[in-house]
């Protein structure tokens, strides 16, 4: 039986760590960026590990 599809969308946005945790980039940093604060931007740059809950779920997609 053939290996089953992962979904690409998912592959694109979701890395693996070493340690087997999901690492995510955040939202809300691609368009409208003047009315944002500098500091809400600064925050924003850095990424981020998905929530424990979520984990599951996401590793069965990528």
């Amino acid at each position: 039986m053939p290996k089953m599809k992962g979904k690409s969308g998912a592959k694109k946005r979701f890395t693996l760590t070493g340690t087997g945790k999901i690492k995510r980039v955040k939202a809300y940093r691609s368009h409208i960026l003047t009315k944002k604060s500098t500091k809400r931007k600064r925050k924003l740059r850095s990424s981020t590990l998905v929530d424990a809950v979520d984990a599951a779920r996401i590793k069965k997609i990528i």
